[in-house]
């Protein structure tokens, strides 16, 4: 019982849209009608400045933290830990609290990567400004810099089924970039 509830605290927590309150707060705009329609930091950014941007991304990588910094102290196995940030990360992606349109999830895997291991604050930085000057897109290195984490995880001894998990979210994460990833990619075919 205590694995489910924490699985469902997990996506509510993951419901509460950071971007939506942010703007809503600020500019006194419903963020879903704006710019993209999206409610993560990139659009809540582009609506309402870079304030609202940085807020909105803090407010989401701080559910991804409480997430795992919960499953810690419930002393869950580090499978069950991943497994509440896909729940937060798929809170953030349908959330329960606007008709399920949300967010794309990287702030909240972010905050939650973070938590679980504070090594991959170094990756992630290190491999986005390895990979930026070759693919010129912040999209593309941000995404590729996320690959190299199970990679870090096996080099650090985790245990594999960690690493499968975690293997798993980037992919769910790129998964649910693929429309941007394909945009970004016909606008290079056409330069």
């Amino acid at each position: 019982m205590i694995i489910f509830n924490y699985f469902l605290f997990s996506y509510l927590v993951g419901s509460l849209m950071a971007g939506y309150f942010v703007v809503r707060f600020l500019g006194r705009k419903d963020i879903r009608v704006e710019g993209s329609g999206n409610v993560g930091a990139r659009n809540a950014g582009r609506v309402h400045g870079k304030v609202s941007f940085v807020l909105t991304f803090l407010g989401d990588a701080l559910k991804g933290a409480i997430v795992i910094l919960l499953g810690e102290y419930l002393k869950l196995p580090p499978e069950f830990i991943l497994t509440g940030l896909g729940f937060a990360i798929l809170g953030h992606v349908k959330p329960i609290t606007l008709k399920f349109k949300g967010g794309m999830g990287i702030s909240t895997f972010i905050g939650g990567m973070l938590a679980f291991e504070p090594l991959t604050a170094l990756l992630i930085i290190s491999g986005f400004l390895l990979l930026y000057p070759f693919l010129k897109s912040f999209t593309f290195a941000g995404l590729g810099s996320f690959v190299l984490i199970p990679l870090c995880f096996y080099f650090l001894g985790i245990q594999p089924l960690v690493i499968l998990i975690t293997s798993v979210l980037v992919m769910i994460i790129i998964y649910i970039h693929r429309e941007d990833i394909s945009e970004r990619l016909e606008k290079r075919e056409k330069k």
